[in-house]
């Protein structure tokens, strides 16, 4: 599997707009969180996971989502290819990172915020949670 993007799309008259994604399901979602990266560390990373599978929707802003296919959990290599998607609140799409992927998530604007969506319960994320160093990876 690879990073998929859900293209979805803003109605507009004269009360307002509606951005949707009506193609996303939520059936497996199991929690959700809303980021915010600081002024000083633009960037959160690197965030990997065997079994959990990631939905990004941004809402404020525009951010770059990399994600690098794990070759190896324990010493991956430094020379995996980096696949960057770049998310904005102008734009209604949702980003699906598959299981077996490590990410980092980078503010391209100050106070950009992203929901994100995880379909592994909290109770078995202990043992799904590998974290990696944020220069592991040079994001360009």
């Amino acid at each position: 599997m690879f990073p998929k993007i859900i293209e979805g799309g803003c109605y507009v008259d004269q009360r307002g707009s509606i951005s949707y994604v009506n193609d996303f399901h939520f059936s497996d979602i199991e929690r959700f969180y809303l980021i915010t990266n600081s002024v000083d560390n633009p960037i959160r990373g690197w965030h990997g996971h065997k079994l959990d599978a990631k939905s990004f929707y941004c809402i404020r802003g525009s951010m770059k989502i990399h994600c690098v296919k794990i070759d190896n959990w324990e010493h991956p290599s430094k020379n995996l290819k980096i696949e960057t998607i770049l998310v904005s609140e102008n734009e209604s799409k949702i980003v699906q990172i598959p299981p077996g992927y490590a990410n980092a998530i980078e503010s391209i604007e100050k106070d950009s915020k992203l929901l994100s969506f995880s379909t592994l319960p909290l109770s078995e994320l202990a043992n799904d949670d590998i974290r990696y160093d944020l220069d592991y990876w040079k994001v360009k």
